[in-house]
């Protein structure tokens, strides 16, 4: 049997198709391998984790593809699936300031044939974290169930709500963290649109109280620019942002928030350390196009958070 994960991410993997125009007829764009279940995977795998990924891949030329961009990133692709089917796409576009349009192709994909048979209760229970997201529980009924299982199974069950109207609604995205919140070790909202829409909370701090009065033991509200609001027992702390040093795409930033600040906890670092690291690998992020199209090493994320990270370079003292 292998040793136990670090951290296991669960959810769907997208071909990315970005562009910087506009969506037309005969716009240039870059092919990618994203989605959030693989952003998060590749951020902690970054920050010194062993990863493993449980998602469904198309058993043929392109999910082989897949599986080896996921080993590239230094994870295991131990737990990947390989099924007959389509697998999901979505097209991005992204404009100079880094904000994005998107469209997607992913009803019925194969990523969504996700169910509880995939979830092994040794692997999950075993791992030092597990991470699954909003996304994951809309992308269909057996996901839904398969994170159900996840949360159920983990020492530390990790909460990313990732709220998106284009794939469920208000109601059934509330119903899934209210129900993931008793048994998650970590939420990490984002305010304030997320808290808004599925806490009904006006402030990031209010939002942390009702998801701590519903039993969840951490809580990181992610207020964009400004910062992350920490919320645990008795304690209460505010993380200001690292600004980034350029900004491309904000693909994946949320992601590598969620998977920098997992792995580090796992590792031992305290919440509010393994958040700056969080913050400073998310700013990172943005400088690159993609979800993962920049992904940092850990020196350069530590560096970042220090303030003393120079474009290119990885510190001598890391």
């Amino acid at each position: 049997m292998q040793q136990p994960f670090d951290v296991v991410v669960m959810g769907e993997i997208l071909v990315e198709v970005a562009t910087d125009q506009p969506f037309a007829h005969g716009v240039p764009a870059q092919l990618g391998i994203s989605g959030d279940a693989l952003n998060v995977a590749a951020a902690a795998a970054a920050a010194g984790a062993k990863v493993g990924l449980l998602s469904v891949l198309t058993d043929d030329d392109l999910g082989s593809a897949i599986a080896a961009r996921i080993a590239e990133l230094g994870i295991s692709t131990s737990l990947l699936k390989f099924r007959r089917g389509q697998q999901g796409v979505y097209l991005v576009h992204s404009d100079p300031d880094g904000e994005r349009e998107f469209s997607y192709a992913r009803t019925g994909s194969v990523g969504s044939t996700l169910g509880p048979d995939d979830v092994d209760p040794d692997v999950f229970a075993s791992a030092g974290a597990v991470v699954a997201g909003g996304i994951a529980c809309a992308i269909s009924t057996t996901a839904r169930a398969a994170v159900v299982k996840a949360a159920s199974l983990a020492g530390r069950f990790v909460f990313d709500p990732n709220y998106r109207p284009r794939l469920t609604t208000v109601e059934d995205a509330t119903a899934a963290l209210t129900e993931l919140a008793p048994q998650a070790f970590l939420i990490t909202p984002s305010f304030p649109g997320e808290t808004g829409v599925l806490l009904g909370a006006a402030t990031a701090e209010e939002a942390a109280a009702k998801l701590r009065a519903l039993g969840t033991q951490n809580v990181a509200v992610t207020c964009g620019a400004k910062g992350i609001q920490l919320e645990a027992d008795g304690f209460s702390a505010w993380v200001p942002a690292v600004p980034a040093p350029s900004v491309v795409d904000q693909t994946g930033a949320g992601d590598a928030f969620v998977g920098t600040l997992t792995a580090r906890l796992v590792l031992g670092d305290d919440f509010p350390t393994a958040a700056r690291y969080g913050a400073a690998a998310s700013s990172l992020v943005v400088g690159g196009k993609g979800g993962t199209g920049l992904i940092p090493t850990f020196e350069q994320t530590r560096a970042h958070a220090a303030g003393s990270f120079a474009e290119g370079t990885v510190p001598s003292n890391a």
